[in-house]
C-alpha cells in the first residue's frame, strides 16, 4: 500500500466508491453545487456517502470543494454524489454560468446620466 506525506495511507479511490468507476449523472462537473436534501440518511450508507453528506450538512459545497474538504479524487465525489442525489439523499444544481457580457458603453452611458443628475 502507497502511503501519502503524513503516513497516512492512499486508499484508492475505487473503494470509496464501492468499485463504481463513473457517475449515474455524468452532468455533474466539477463546479456543481450540491446541498443535502434533509433527509435521514439510512443507515445502510457507506462511511464515504455519509462523509459527504455530513459535509453538505448546513450549506452546500461544490463537487471540488467536497472532494477537497473529503481529501479524495473528484472523480470519486462525483460518483458518490451522484449516487445520494439518485437516492434523494442531496440536490445538485448546475454551476452558475458566467456573466454574459455588458454592452461596452453601457458603463460610459451609465457615468453620463450619474453626472447628469450630480448637476440638476
Amino acid at each position: 500500500m502507497t502511503v501519502r506525506r503524513g503516513g497516512r495511507p492512499l486508499v484508492p479511490a475505487y473503494l470509496s466508491t464501492g468499485g463504481v468507476a463513473r457517475p449515474s449523472r455524468p452532468q455533474l462537473e466539477r463546479l456543481t453545487v450540491l446541498t443535502g436534501s434533509g433527509t435521514p440518511a439510512p443507515a445502510d450508507l457507506p462511511a464515504a456517502q455519509l462523509a459527504l453528506l455530513e459535509a453538505l450538512d448546513g450549506g452546500s459545497l461544490t463537487v471540488v470543494e467536497a472532494a477537497a474538504l473529503l481529501e479524495l479524487p473528484v472523480s470519486a465525489v462525483r460518483v458518490l454524489a451522484a449516487d445520494l442525489v439518485d437516492r434523494g439523499l442531496a440536490l445538485a444544481r448546475p454551476p452558475i454560468p458566467p456573466a454574459e457580457r455588458f454592452a461596452p458603453d453601457l458603463l460610459k452611458r451609465v457615468a453620463d446620466g450619474l453626472r447628469a443628475l450630480k448637476h440638476d
